[in-house]
């Protein structure tokens, strides 16, 4: 079959079509034929040898499919790297049927980004209606899903987003204001927003970012940070942390895999939210499968919107 494969850390350019054996078969997995594998902040992480979870070379990319099983039922599922290929195996356990009417393009903007989303607002964050809650890159595939399901549950929405065109799209979403996320005073534009102080935010650039967006936390608030896409991890001031009573937590979704009702629960209600057209996954470029190192560079440029993805059988 073909896939992606590194066989060096590095950048974009270590990604190379290849063809290889298909997956040994595993006890409780299933063989998916790959229609779409999404493209994520963790591939770029894990191609640079700064994942969270240890990288064996050679190594096959991605963390999310949307393909099919048992000779054309349409599935969506979670991996541990081995998405970039024509054939994956999905843990049966973080493999969820495609309803009718979800899209494969969908789909696969549920899979990762859609758990994580819905988990960082109601289960790190515990947003409830009333609250004001920040959220970063609000056009992008985490970000475009929170902002919608933090509008739907009764939150107001302040969104952080690096282009006119982005930050349009979050209102669009529903982001009741917009920030410029590259300002330097990122901190009074949060403010000046949200009318004061926030009572819940979602963090994922790191360094001053962190910082900044930290200091627009209300006392007794909270914070959860999933990801340092600026390539710099931040230094937590326990100071400032005790001071305001802020609660910081951290959020890695492959912590609730073992979880017998987490994503169960969570996969179930995006599908409802999609079907009902309360949610609408910002779709992206789709890209060949030869072309990951492209869709690399596109998304490190953060040029793009939405969600990202190969398609295996081009």
């Amino acid at each position: 079959m073909r896939a992606i494969v590194m066989r060096e850390f590095g950048g974009p350019d270590v990604l190379r079509l290849e063809d290889v054996p298909d997956p040994a078969p595993r006890g409780g997995h299933s063989l998916v034929e790959v229609a779409l594998a999404g493209i994520n902040y963790a591939d770029v992480h894990a191609r640079g040898d700064s994942y969270l979870a240890p990288v064996e070379l050679p190594y096959i990319p991605g963390n999310e499919v949307v393909g099919t099983v048992d000779g054309g039922r349409r599935v969506v599922g979670l991996c541990r790297g081995g998405g970039y290929a024509e054939r994956t195996l999905l843990h049966r356990r973080v493999t969820w049927d495609v309803p009718d009417a979800i899209s494969d393009e969908q789909a696969v903007a549920l899979a990762l980004q859609g758990n994580s989303a819905w988990h960082l607002l109601f289960t790190s964050l515990r947003l409830t209606a009333g609250e004001t809650v920040v959220v970063p890159a609000a056009a992008g595939g985490v970000g475009s899903l929170a902002v919608q399901l933090a509008a739907h549950a009764g939150a107001k929405v302040i969104g952080l987003a690096g282009s006119p065109e982005k930050r349009k799209l979050a209102q669009e979403f529903g982001a009741h204001a917009v920030v410029d996320s590259t300002a330097g005073d990122l901190t009074e534009r949060i403010l000046e927003a949200a009318g004061g102080p926030v009572e819940a935010a979602l963090e994922m650039t790191g360094g001053v970012t962190f910082e900044q967006t930290l200091a627009a936390v209300a006392p007794r608030g909270r914070l959860a940070v999933y990801g340092f896409a600026g390539g710099e991890l931040a230094s937590v001031p326990t100071r400032t942390l005790m001071e305001r009573s802020i609660t910081l937590s951290g959020f890695w979704l492959p912590q609730l895999y073992a979880d017998r009702t987490a994503l169960p629960t969570s996969m179930r209600a995006l599908f409802d939210a999609v079907a009902y057209g309360t949610l609408k996954p910002l779709t992206g470029a789709v890209h060949p499968l030869g072309d990951a190192a492209r869709a690399h560079h596109d998304l490190a440029a953060r040029t793009p919107a939405g969600k990202l993805a190969l398609d295996a059988a081009r």
